[in-house]
């Protein structure tokens, strides 16, 4: 049941995620095509992109890319070694990235909490909620903490999928 649940989240913030992309995409051509013919740029382009949708579309698909192998990594051991050593350098494999992650999760959440309890702005053409726009980060990165705890809880053996 846990599997299944966080499958549905990984999933429903993999689609944010790539909907960020869009958007991005979306704005920055709608802003180049109307300066060029209307002498008009779109005014929060930049800051919505910037703030809120880069952070977005770098960390909420984390967990969901990892889960279907669609990192990139640089792996200098076999997949699967033999034996007891074997599984616990796979076990440790999945612990010291969910140990980093966690403490980005952690510290990006308290700035993030931080910035929403205090209020902080981005003053621009729209004044910018700055907490709400951090608060992506530990989102998507704590979900890939529990991808990983969970990987390594079943011995590496969701890596397999």
């Amino acid at each position: 049941m846990f599997e299944a649940a966080l499958r549905k989240l990984e999933d429903v913030l993999h689609l944010a995620g790539c909907l960020a992309l869009v958007a991005v995409a979306a704005l920055i051509n709608a802003d180049i095509l109307l300066r060029l013919f209307f002498s008009y740029p779109v005014q929060i382009q930049f800051e919505l992109t910037e703030l809120f949708m880069m952070p977005a579309l770098a960390t909420l698909s984390l967990s969901r890319v990892y889960r279907d192998r669609g990192h990139l990594a640089l792996e200098f051991t076999p997949e699967r070694p033999p034996g007891v050593l074997g599984a616990a350098i796979v076990k440790l494999r999945l612990l010291l990235p969910a140990a980093f992650f966690a403490a980005v999760t952690y510290m990006a959440g308290k700035f993030a909490l931080g910035a929403i309890l205090d209020g902080h702005v981005e003053y621009g053409v729209v004044d910018w909620p700055l907490g709400w726009a951090y608060a992506v980060v530990p989102l998507g990165c704590g979900v890939l903490v529990l991808r990983l705890l969970h990987d390594a809880a079943l011995g590496g053996r969701a890596m397999e999928f």
